[in-house]
This record gives C-alpha cells, structure tokens and sequence, in this order.
C-alpha cells in the first residue's frame, strides 16, 4: 500500500536538532533546499527500509511527552464560555445576525420556489448555495452538512452530492501557516522531521487540514493533521448561541421534554475535544486496541513523537471514501460487504465494548486496495453505559415479540425515564405504532421508520433521552445512510440481526440470558423455530462459536436458580423424545404388511399407538427441526466430538442426572400410556 520508503538521514530521536523560530530557520535555509524538502519524492531506486520493532517503553514515553505538550488544550465547560462571550455583546450579536439572515434568506427561497412550482428546477443552484453557506458559516455548521450529506432519505441527490464535498474538499488556510504550527507545537524544525512534505495540503476537514509526508527517521508515510488558526473562538461562539437557544427551547417548546441545553453541551464536549489532537490519538489507540483484532478493520497507528494538541501524526492510509461505489467497484471490491463489514464494527462499539466512533461520516470510512475497512478521525468519541449495552439488546427481543410491557420498562434501564413514572399509558403507544411498523414489507422498514415511530411515542411521555444516547441515534442514521449508497434497499436492522443472534446465544450475561429464555418460551412451550432462526442467523457472524452457545445455556440450566427453566426443558426433552421415538415407529410402519398391522394392532391397520395424521405430521415437523438445529450446531467452525466433553461431564453430576431420570420417566409413561390404549381399543388422550 505504501511506496519504497527511504532515509536520507536516520538521527536517532535525541540527537534531532531543536528548531530556532519558523522566519529565522527560513531564513537561514537555502531556498532550493527548502523546496526540495517539501515537493521531494522518494527516489524509486533507493533502499527499502526494514520494519523497526517498536519498543513499548519508548512509545510510553512519546505518549507521556505528547500529553504534556497538550497541557493546556482548552475545554468546554458553559461557565467557560459564558465568560469568554457574556462579556462581548456586540460580537455575540454580530454573530447571530449573521447565521439568522444567511440561513433565513435561503429559507424564504426555497419557500418562494416551492409555491411558485420551481423549486425542482432549481435543486442543484440550492444545494451549491447551502454548501457555501455552511462552509461559510464555519467549522459548526460544517458539521451540520457533514451528518447532512450521508441521509438519502432525508436530501435529494442534488443536496447529497453538494454537501458530501464538505467531508475533505473545505478551503485551506496557508501552509506557511500550518508549517509554523508544526514546528511551534513540537518544538522541532521541519526539515528534522520530514524527509519530505506535500507542500499543500491533500485534503481538508472542518477542524484542519492534512499532509502527506515522509517521516526522516524512518522512512515510513505519514498523514499530518494541522489545527486551523482560531478554530477555537469560532467554535466557542457559535456553541454560546446554540445553547442560548437550547434554553429558549427548554422553557418554552412543551413539546421536547429532552434537555436540549444537556444535549447541546455534550455535543460541545465532543468537538472540544477533537480540538486536543494527543485525545483524539489516545482515541485511536483505544479504538484500534478494542476492534483492530478483525482482519477486516484497519486502524492507523499514531506517532507519538510527532504528536501535539494542535498537529497529529499518523500512518497514511490509501483508501476510497465508502460511499464512493463505483471507484471501490473499480478495485473489485463489493460495497456490500464493507457495508456489512461496518455494521458488525459499529454493533460491536455500541453493544459489545460501549466505546464507539460518533462521527462516521464517509470521509472517515475508507475502503482500502486489501478490501479492509479503515476508520479514520477518532476527535469524536463516545461510550454507552453497560447497563443500557444490555437494555438495548433485550429491547430488540421485547420488539420481536411484541412484549410492548416489557418494552415500557426497558426505559427505566435506558435511563429515559425516573423509576417513580407510570408507563403504563405509554403501553398502548408503543403497541399502535409496532403492530404496524412490524408488518411492513423490508423495502419499508428501516431504522428511521423506528427512530421516527419512536420519536412520537417520546414526544407525548415525559422521556429524558441521555446524552450519549442521541450520539448512538446519529451514529446509526449515519451509519443507514452509507448503507443506502450501496443499495437503496438495504435494512440495517435485517443486517444487524446475525450479531444480536449471536450475542443471546453465547453471552454468559445473566440478564442476556433471561433475555433468551424470554424470546425461546412463551406458554411454557419451547419455540423451536426461533432457536432455528437464531441459528441460522447468529452462523451469519463470523465470530460465532457452537461451544459457547452451549456452554452457558448448560450453565443456567443446572444452576440452583434454574428450577423453573429445568422443569420447561424437562417437559420439552419429553415431547421431543415422544416426536423422535414415535416419528421413527411411524416411518417405520409404513413398511410393514397389511395382515400384520392388524394382527399386532388389536384389529386396526391404522397409525400405531393411536396417532391421528395432524398429529403424526406435528411430531415429524418437531423431529426434523430438531435435526436440522443438530446440524447447524454441527456444520459451525469450531465445532469438534470434545465439544462434548463438557457436556458429559455435566451429565455426571447429580442435579443433571435426577434431571435426565425425570425426562426418562416422563417418556416411559407417555409411552405406555398409548400403549396401553392401543391394546384396549380406548381413546387416545395421552397427547394432551
């Protein structure tokens, strides 16, 4: 993926020159020199560098010295910027006039095009002109058309294909700027670092502006992200105006119960800190640490040395934004499976670890020539409770099974509501928008029609969604979005389906297991058809284990707790014990001649044991799906004959083997009951 690398020089790191001021080392230098330096390109006959071992002491110690040099990264706290901006009214207001008349003229034109029958003609003028507003308007608004340009379902192609242009093709600022940032905040001459230098940038984002350069000292390529010059005072005003109206918001629209300055700040929190560049590498290093264990996903490293609150170096990464489709096709590559690839990503931030990527816009997702699935940008970060990891999961099980009670109290455990509220009137709410939603065909239902039903039902309840929970919603409509470049059909609730199968049939987590129970019984009745499609569905994840979805299942089974499961299963294992053994007389039967049927049948040619048709087909249909969950388990990866061993020697214990006498007894008398039937010419009724 990376060209031959070279080394003009390999100094170690200590003995790197420090660099006298930006204008005097100009000065200094031999201007052909400095051009060299910059537009220089590796020459293609020289040596190849050998991987170096990264010794872990060292890189901690890069670390320590990049979080120094951020020390003083500045923070968003309200009082901060109630201090910084209270005092300023006049900016304030400049400011606001100049959002309010910029997007309220676009707003009146799109309304007078609309009613005079032009606003179709006139789509693609509009979506330039929201481009350049937004981009005019600074990096918050950026932002804004960022999340905008991934949402097909919610702006015309002609508004998609403009604002997509803000992800990286946003206006530079000077380099000599951006060049005297680097060396200011490593304390270091560039030409001491860089072997070479783009020497303009490559691409640019709403916070900075990236490079690709060559690292001196060992040759490998690099991308070098440089802060823009007063991004901060930008920020911090547009964000001290955006909360005022979320205080307007709280006070007087009944209809939004959320705290909207809460949301607000917290969405402040996270792009203040994607201003401390060392945050968003310890990000990084986090991210790649918890999800780079997947061949399939691609994490730069980060090069703590050259690494400040305003500058960050990492690998460079050759890519293709992943809504690119046709350019990823060129690689013969499938969009699809990258789509599939960062969906099983993503479902494991939210639900698996807790710690996700808020901002997956597709500037941020690249599909590499090696069909992997890079992440870049990790300023923006969040993390899910463990509680609500859980809730969420045994919500989607309440979903499926239409448990809108349960539903109603998984809220407590997402934290939307106080324990001491009634939701009990919510209840029907959630039914009369479900029982419809459920029934719509897949080209219907997507997570917006979820997201959209729901937001209803919070509007009229005094719901309070949490912070980090608008961030998981804006992650996985983003998410939907890039999902629907690739095909305009595509469910990411069907496609997450496998994970959610995976996660109830082999985590050991005791309210996941209750979860699992709660979805395989109803009525005291095992429903095999679901553990089928569990099955089938949790095959689908490549991290599926056939031992560790058994594994906990006995686990629970045999547990002092499991009294009321054990009595089920023991009801269970008769009636499938019944299906195979009568199942097989009944194959078995169809062979035998007429004369002995009745001979041995006490007169009668019909079914043995007195098993009506219906009946005799319901017990095949349990044997053969029986089998067939066997060879599913069977047909997986890992499985091996010392799966067993663990269930053999549970069998060994007493509790397991009271447990098979009961479902042997049970058998036994089921069995001499129609038996014993059969020969008295009585009534069946032993299937009842």
């Amino acid at each position: 993926m990376l060209p031959s690398s070279t080394i003009p020089s390999w100094p170690p790191r200590s003995s790197i020159p420090i660099s006298l001021s930006f204008k005097s080392r100009l000065t200094s230098l031999n201007p052909q020199f400095r051009a060299a330096l910059v537009e220089a390109k590796p020459s293609p006959n020289s040596l190849e560098v050998p991987s170096l071992p990264i010794d872990r002491a060292d890189d901690i110690q890069a670390e320590t010295k990049a979080m120094a040099r951020a020390v003083n990264a500045s923070v968003y706290t309200p009082e901060l910027v109630a201090s910084r901006y209270g005092s300023k009214p006049f900016k304030v207001v400049g400011r606001a006039f100049e959002i309010v008349f910029s997007l309220g003229s676009f707003g009146l034109k799109l309304l007078w095009e609309q009613r005079n029958g032009v606003g179709d003609k006139n789509k693609r003028v509009r979506a330039i002109e929201l481009r350049t507003i937004f981009t005019k308007l600074g990096p918050t608004f950026v932002k804004l058309g960022q999340g905008l340009s991934t949402r097909p379902d919610i702006c015309p192609i002609e508004y998609l294909e403009e604002l997509s242009e803000l992800q990286d093709g946003l206006p530079t600022f000077p380099d000599d700027d951006a060049f005297e940032c680097i060396e200011r905040e490593l304390g270091l001459s560039l030409d001491s670092i860089f072997s070479t230098i783009s020497p303009s940038p490559i691409a640019a984002a709403s916070l900075g502006q990236v490079y690709k350069a060559q690292l001196k000292y060992s040759g490998k390529v690099v991308a070098v992200k440089v802060q823009r010059p007063g991004i901060e005072e930008a920020i911090g005003l547009d964000f001290y105006l955006i909360r005022g109206l979320g205080f307007l918001i709280n006070k007087y629209v009944d209809r939004i119960t959320t705290d909207v300055v809460a949301l607000i700040d917290e969405f402040a929190c996270r792009v203040f800190q994607e201003l401390n560049y060392v945050q968003e590498g310890k990000n990084a290093k986090r991210f790649k640490k918890l999800y780079a264990d997947k061949e399939e996903i691609l994490v730069p490293d980060v090069f703590w040395d050259y690494t400040s609150a305003k500058v960050l170096t990492i690998d460079w990464v050759d890519g293709v934004k992943l809504n690119e489709q046709e350019a990823i096709e060129r690689q013969g590559l499938n969009v699809l499976d990258l789509v599939n690839t960062g969906i099983q990503c993503s479902l494991r931030q939210l639900l698996e670890y807790g710690y996700f990527h808020a901002d997956p816009h597709p500037g941020n997702l690249l599909a590499t020539p090696e069909g992997k699935l890079a992440f870049l940008d990790f300023g923006m970060m969040s993390e899910t409770p463990e509680e609500a990891r859980y809730a969420i999961i045994g919500h989607v099980v309440h979903l499926v099974n239409r448990d809108y009670e349960a539903m109603a109290q998984d809220y407590y455990a997402l934290d939307f509501l106080s324990r001491d509220v009634d939701v009990s009137p919510i209840v029907p709410a959630l039914r009369n928008f479900f029982d419809d939603a459920l029934d719509y065909t897949v080209s219907e239902l997507n997570f917006k029609t979820i997201v959209d039903g729901l937001g209803n039902v919070l509007y009229q309840y005094p719901f309070n969604v949490p912070a980090y929970y608008a961030l998981i919603l804006r992650s996985l409509t983003v998410l939907e979005g890039l999902a629907l470049y690739a095909d305009p059909n595509f469910k990411v609730l069907a496609a997450s389906y496998p994970y959610f199968a995976k996660r109830l049939l082999t985590d050991p987590n005791p309210y996941l297991r209750d979860a699992l129970i709660e979805l395989l019984f109803k009525d005291g009745k095992f429903r095999w058809n679901r553990l089928e499609n569990l099955l089938v569905q949790g095959r689908k994840d490549r991290d599926f284990s056939a031992k560790e979805a058994l594994q906990p299942a006995l686990k629970v089974l045999l547990s002092p707790d499991g009294e009321v499961l054990r009595n089920l299963v023991i009801k269970e294992a008769v009636r499938v014990s019944e299906a195979f053994t009568l199942g097989t007389i009944s194959d078995t039967y169809q062979y035998v001649p007429a004369f002995l049927k009745t001979l041995v049948l006490n007169g009668s040619a019909k079914e043995p044991l007195l098993t009506s048709e219906t009946e005799r087909q319901n017990m095949i249909e349990l044997r053969d799906q029986v089998i067939r969950i066997w060879r599913l388990l069977q047909s997986s990866n890992d499985f091996d004959p010392s799966i067993l061993l663990p269930l053999l020697q549970v069998v060994q214990q007493p509790e397991a083997r009271r447990l098979g006498g009961r479902v042997v007894g049970g058998i036994t008398q089921r069995l001499a009951a129609r038996f014993l039937l059969q020969v008295l010419g009585a009534p069946n009724s032993a299937s009842t």
